[in-house]
């Protein structure tokens, strides 16, 4: 059987065709990085006017690339939810007419599932049950995996998601979008112990994140670091807004590359504390020993690392998806699979769903 899966669920407009057996046929994804970086940050509807644009070039390359022709497809698979509405439509309409042309079946998939499923791609074998931590720009949440399609919300973050407040960050730093590839570039060079940041939650019993209080530290940290901003931090309230409206190209107000790197670092550092402690407690509370990790953050080496050590230590097993699977793509749609083994085929009723679901079956 040959699925074509469709990814549109932000600002990645990616295709792929696998088939029943997992095999990987093709694979497109066209990024709007270019698009939002001036932004920085995703603005939804750039990004839902580029997947217009972009959804019926990037399934032609698709098969091309496959050398298949819509008539040999069997099924298409689809991202509904979570995600942007917008972006989520576009995707969704372009499945349902293909269907309809093609009389063929309609498979949703569930963004925050694939991205874990990402795991059971790369291993080959059998994940489940896990403990799967999804991270990225949207989303900070822990689930209990029983099955590829059983997940129960354990926890997530209460405010900004991890990836984020990487952005938001890198933003402050005056580094490039997107920010997760561009904090971790420069905390390569800086001391992780310049700055005492905060890890929210940690001795917190419940599996959440939180994320804004460690922003807000960064940001006052940056106006203290600036020249001359130490003379308004004693009893200014307002002293970080005054600094970040400062014209940053005024050495007076421009960080040094060192501070910039130790701010780097030293928030990088207590991100991913945050990420290590909460994932590892959702583990004991569960008591389950295989760890499966997804999301464009997931890509992040010094979370990588971290996870790693901690793994071996208390001797769980550790799935994270391959960096080409971290950030949004149609290669994780292989998710479909499932669902079409469990004979869970959609309508053409079928709406999108941009928040989380708590217990997504």
């Amino acid at each position: 059987m040959l699925i074509l899966t469709l990814e549109t669920t932000c600002d990645e407009t990616a295709a792929a065709v696998v088939t029943d057996r997992l095999e990987v046929l093709a694979s497109v994804v066209a990024s709007q990085d270019d698009l939002h970086r001036r932004f920085g940050g995703v603005v939804p509807e750039i990004a839902s006017r580029a997947h217009l644009e972009r959804i019926l070039p990037v399934i032609d390359e698709t098969l091309r690339k496959a050398n298949l022709s819509l008539a040999q497809i069997d099924a298409v698979a689809v991202a509904n939810t979570p995600g942007l509405a917008g972006s989520l439509l576009v995707g969704l309409s372009a499945a349902k007419a293909l269907c309809v042309a093609r009389q063929i079946p309609l498979v949703a998939i569930n963004h925050l599932q694939a991205h874990i499923y990402a795991c059971r791609l790369a291993a080959g074998r059998e994940v489940f049950p896990c403990v799967g931590l999804i991270v990225s720009g949207g989303h900070s949440s822990l689930y209990r995996c029983s099955g590829p399609l059983d997940f129960e919300l354990l926890g997530g973050t209460i405010d900004d998601a991890a990836g984020e407040a990487f952005d938001k960050v890198a933003a402050m730093l005056g580094l490039p979008y997107p920010g997760g590839p561009s904090i971790e570039r420069a905390a390569a060079g800086g001391n992780a112990k310049a700055y005492s940041f905060p890890r929210a939650l940690l001795r917190d019993p419940r599996l959440d994140f939180s994320f804004s209080g460690l922003k807000t530290a960064v940001r006052y940290a940056i106006a203290a670091a600036k020249k001359g901003s130490e003379l308004f931090f004693p009893g200014a309230g307002r002293i970080a807004d005054v600094a970040m409206e400062k014209n940053s190209s005024d050495p007076f107000f421009r960080l040094s590359p060192e501070q910039v790197a130790d701010l780097a670092a030293s928030f990088q550092e207590a991100a991913v504390d945050c990420l290590v402690g909460k994932t590892f407690a959702a583990l004991k509370q569960t008591g389950m020993c295989t760890l499966c990790v997804g999301g464009g953050v997931a890509a992040n080496s010094r979370l990588r690392q971290r996870l790693q050590e901690e793994a071996d230590r208390r001797r769980i097993a550790l799935h994270v998806a391959p960096l080409r699977l971290c950030t949004d793509n149609a290669v994780m749609g292989a998710i479909a699979v499932e669902r079409l083994r469990a004979g869970r085929v959609e309508g053409l009723d079928l709406d999108v769903f941009p928040g989380v679901i708590r217990k997504a079956v």
